[in-house]
């Protein structure tokens, strides 16, 4: 049921978030948004009449996405003055966004659609992070599933080269380097070599049209052009060399590839990063049943391994958590991190929690 205090309220909770990620544009716009919606646009209209949970929906990051796709269009130069923190007193940039959703809202409706798909190549450095802790468990060699993949930029993480506190891997000449600012003890130094990656999406992102980094770039908080600049280069790549990218639903994926035969000394890893919230409840319960029933048939020559990167919103940070089979019960609470990657935090000792 719509619940317009809710949906006002998800946008003051995503300013939170945004502030405590270092990024007080977007912080600034998600506040004078919980206050300058008003139904007399489409889209003003369809926001406070949200029906679902609007935080867990992203809400707030579908509508800045939209604005800030129409500010880099040029279309709206008042709208780009918010966007570069020219203008930042918060009455005057209310006024502006409040003009936006009325004179724009044919172009911004359709970004309410789908979820987000920030698609952050620097997110790969936390599941980096719990790759290392799986291949200390159970050896370097490892066949990778990566769910959400959005438009795939993750599944480069066999190209990237990361420096995480010090312990680097992957090819010393990549055109992307991942390096967060790291804090507490590194992860473990334990040779990885990736087999294989491959991902799926609900809804792929195809890089081939020309369209699609204008979309991408658009959801990249306009706070952080570094971003920019690393989205651009790992886009490149995607264009040299494809990445394998299905379109389907995760559960039915995850199905689909748990059932094929797995090669001796190789482990098999789930991995994604803020996808989870995005997916329905019974795919997550079949997601969890399925690794599961795969994990009680795992043993030491086919391990089965879970890394995730996933978000904490009342700490507001994500986490990076894994579990192995064979293993402990339970998924060890490895770290928290940026949830753009620009930091991770290890933490002392991994605890198990729930999923």
């Amino acid at each position: 049921m719509a619940n317009e205090a809710a949906n006002r309220e998800a946008f003051l909770i995503q300013q939170g978030y945004c502030a405590a990620m270092d990024a007080p544009i977007t912080a600034r716009i998600c506040a004078a948004m919980a206050a300058c919606v008003t139904p007399e646009s489409r889209t003003g209209s369809r926001i406070l009449n949200w029906p679902g949970e609007p935080t867990a929906d992203a809400l707030p990051l579908r509508t800045v996405g939209g604005l800030h796709a129409l500010a880099q269009s040029g279309a709206a130069p008042e709208l780009a003055r918010v966007f570069s923190g020219e203008l930042v007193d918060p009455d005057a940039v209310a006024i502006v966004l409040a003009d936006a959703l009325i004179r724009h809202d044919a172009a911004l409706l359709p970004w309410l659609d789908g979820p987000p798909q920030t698609n952050e190549p620097a997110r790969s450095g936390a599941l980096m992070t719990g790759l290392l802790e799986i291949a200390r468990r159970h050896g370097p060699r490892m066949e990778l599933l990566e769910i959400g993949s959005s438009a795939g930029l993750n599944l480069l993480i066999d190209r990237y080269r990361f420096d995480l506190g010090g312990v680097t891997v992957g090819p010393c000449d990549s055109p992307v380097t991942i390096r967060p600012e790291w804090r507490g003890p590194p992860p473990p130094d334990v040779p990885i070599r990736i087999e294989s990656v491959r991902g799926c999406d609900v809804r792929p992102i195809d890089l081939s049209d020309p369209a699609a980094q204008t979309r991408l770039a658009a959801y990249i908080w306009a706070d952080q052009p570094e971003r920019q600049a690393r989205l651009e280069r790992a886009i490149a790549m995607i264009r040299e060399r494809p990445v394998r990218l299905d379109a389907a639903d995760a559960a039915d994926w995850i199905d689909a590839r748990l059932a094929e035969p797995q090669d001796d000394g190789v482990t098999r890893v789930l991995m994604h990063s803020v996808v989870w919230q995005y997916l329905p409840e019974s795919g997550r319960q079949r997601i969890e049943a399925a690794m599961a029933r795969a994990g009680a048939n795992a043993g030491p020559q086919r391990p089965l391994a879970w890394v995730m990167m996933e978000p904490d919103r009342v700490r507001q940070r994500q986490e990076v958590r894994v579990r192995s089979w064979p293993g402990p019960e339970g998924f060890a609470l490895l770290a928290s991190a940026h949830a753009h990657g620009q930091w991770i935090e290890a933490i002392e000792t991994g605890g198990a929690d729930q999923l």
